[in-house]
């Protein structure tokens, strides 16, 4: 999803633009969730931008999608521009416990051995 979004409307009231564009970005992403994920992925990753008046998009974290959006509502920015693209990501195996696993067997191992 890549849109850009006006943040006045002589029409509405502001609050409930803001509200309209949160329903829609959650609409996306749930939409997305619900694709068949390919083989070998574990779940989907959103890769987030955001720009306020046309400025250079910045990268930012999914979860902080909906401050970004109030950050342009409280700055009284003419438009939002929202990048939301979802991939497919397999998880990352965590090499600590791995590790901790091996040193383990390595004390055991010493403890038997005297």
């Amino acid at each position: 999803m890549k849109k850009t979004f006006k943040l006045e409307d002589g029409r509405r009231h502001p609050d409930r633009i803001i509200d309209a564009i949160k329903h829609e970005v959650r609409k996306y992403i749930k939409r997305e969730k619900k694709k068949k994920l390919p083989e070998d992925t574990d779940f989907w990753k959103f890769e987030c931008k955001s720009a306020i008046n046309g400025e250079e998009p910045q990268t930012l974290e999914f979860i902080d999608i909906t401050k970004a959006i109030d950050e342009a509502a409280a700055s009284k920015a003419e438009s939002l521009y929202l990048e939301i693209i979802a991939k497919a990501t397999v998880k990352e195996k965590k090499v600590v416990q791995e590790e901790t696993a091996k040193e383990t067997t390595e004390e055991n191992s010493e403890e038997l051995s005297e």
